[in-house]
């Protein structure tokens, strides 16, 4: 009951990690990471590749067990959950992957259906009524009967996503939301990913290194680097940032704190001493 009453409390944040640590054999992938997702918010969690972004949100959702620190989700020790408790708080929160992940063999209808089909018992008169409301959420009521194959790229991200929010999540995660978009799918998507979180009242974690997009929709930025959190903020923030670290991510530029050079002897050096030789 104490966990019930403290997953409903809106002042508790829905997703907390604190000192959260983790690796694969010797090799140390996130240390001591913490960060909070509140009730009702976008948050952004950014860093270059390989930082660790994409392994927080497995973590999070409990295909990973972490080493040590706190990770709750709802209330829930994700990582003290049994098997059954796992999967009942996996149907409180949804994922859209970086490319859809659309069943390729049936239609967009089905496609969005399938969650409703197999985590409920809900007629299909009403299934029907529910996909067709999800899908005129994303603007593609008119997709039904289409097959993923027939779709654009921009339009297979909004089925996804439709299908994501079939079961009204608490939690939406994206993993690269705006990867391979055109600017005006890339636009479509990001006002999508902000009403449909603020109609549903859920929170999101949008992993996305697109700068400029995620500033517009997001509420509070997360940045990664080496396993770490280097720099949050509001996006007013991140943009008044004086931080080099921060100036030189959002503003993508070649010289900073990261290196665009792999370290190496001087060119010249190199170069001369490839004529020696």
């Amino acid at each position: 009951m104490t966990k019930i009453l403290d997953s409903l409390n809106s002042s508790s944040p829905l997703v907390d990690v604190r000192d959260l640590r983790f690796g694969y054999g010797a090799n140390d992938v996130l240390h001591g990471v913490t960060l909070s997702v509140p009730r009702g918010k976008v948050v952004a969690i950014m860093g270059g590749s390989g930082c660790g972004k994409t392994t927080l949100m497995r973590l999070i959702g409990g295909q990973l067990r972490p080493r040590s620190g706190k990770l709750t989700v709802c209330g829930e020790s994700v990582p003290e959950l049994d098997r059954n408790g796992l999967y009942a708080l996996r149907r409180r929160m949804s994922m859209l992957f970086q490319f859809g992940a659309l069943f390729t063999d049936i239609s967009v209808f089905d496609n969005v259906a399938f969650p409703m089909r197999e985590h409920t018992g809900l007629p299909e008169v009403i299934i029907r009524d529910l996909v067709l409301m999800k899908l005129h959420a994303v603007g593609l009521r008119g997709a039904a009967q289409l097959m993923p194959s027939e779709l654009s790229g921009g339009m297979a991200r909004r089925v996804a996503l439709a299908r994501a929010i079939a079961l009204d999540p608490e939690l939406m995660m994206y993993d690269e939301p705006f990867a391979g978009l055109d600017p005006i799918s890339l636009g479509v998507i990001g006002q999508l990913i902000r009403r449909l979180n603020d109609a549903l009242g859920a929170s999101s974690i949008v992993v996305t290194h697109d700068v400029q997009e995620s500033l517009q929709i997001v509420d509070y930025i997360y940045f990664l680097s080496e396993g770490k959190v280097v720099a949050e903020g509001t996006p007013d923030e991140i943009r008044a940032s004086k931080d080099p670290w921060v100036h030189q991510f959002v503003w993508g530029e070649a010289d900073g704190p990261v290196p665009f050079q792999v370290p190496a002897d001087t060119y010249e050096h190199a170069l001369l001493g490839a004529c020696g030789a």
